[in-house]
Parts: C-alpha cells; structure tokens; sequence
C-alpha cells in the first residue's frame, strides 16, 4: 500500500501544461515543484528518506538516521542527477508526477529502485553535528 500526499492543485497549476502524468520532469519543471520544499519518500510501503530542495539546486538528504548530506542536482536527458558531498558518483533519477506524487525510477530503470512522495513537510529536518553524543 502507498501513503501518498495529495497534490495541491495550486502545484499542478505551476507545472507546464504539456507534462502529463509519467511523463520524466525537466530540470525547470522538477525545480518548480521541489524548491523550498520537504520531501518524505517511500519504499515498498516504507519511509526510505527525506530531502529538502533549496535555492541553486543544492539539496539536504537524510536517510531519516539524523546524518544529513548536502548536495546539488543537475538535469542530464530525461534524469535529475544528485552529487552529494560524501560520494563522487552521481546518481541519476527519472522523475515523473503521477496522481499520487512524486515518483522517481532509479536511473530510469524498470528493474531498479522507484522512490514515491509520501509526505511534505512545511519544517526543518533533524541533522545531527558529527559525533553528537560520542
């Protein structure tokens, strides 16, 4: 079973009027819908991590273990790709709206990791500092 937030229709007023549902997001469209914004994603039915966008394309990812990464992502093709400090490697996504939210196919494979939009969140996320409590 999905958790899934409805989406406002102010949102969907905001987004090109030629993307339709499962349709890859570009970068300006994927901007407009994430920026400023907290969001919870799921897995299987599960809480997978959180990610809160800000301005020029930087991003604040957690696992929900209270370590966050920062990061940038960049459009390449039909993907949004993620940099985040700790990794060299990028790792690309195929974002697409549905009805139900957001929804992301790692690197634009049927076969890998699909992220969903379970929640958003109007608040700061949990970061721990390094080594807090150690």
């Amino acid at each position: 079973m999905r958790l899934c937030l409805m989406i406002p229709l102010v949102v969907l007023q905001l987004l090109p009027a030629s993307l339709t549902a499962g349709e890859p997001m570009s970068g300006e469209a994927f901007d407009r819908y994430t920026l400023g914004r907290t969001l919870y994603y799921g897995l299987d039915g599960n809480t997978y991590g959180v990610e809160r966008y800000l301005p020029n394309q930087r991003v604040l990812w957690s696992f929900l273990d209270g370590r966050c990464e920062t990061g940038r992502w960049y459009e390449d093709a039909d993907q949004i790709c993620f940099i985040y400090e700790d990794r060299s490697e990028p790792q690309c996504w195929r974002f697409s709206l549905e009805s139900q939210g957001l929804v992301a196919q790692f690197e634009n494979n049927p076969q890998a990791t699909e992220l969903y939009e379970v929640e958003d969140l109007d608040e700061e996320m949990l970061c721990y500092g390094p080594d807090v409590g150690v």
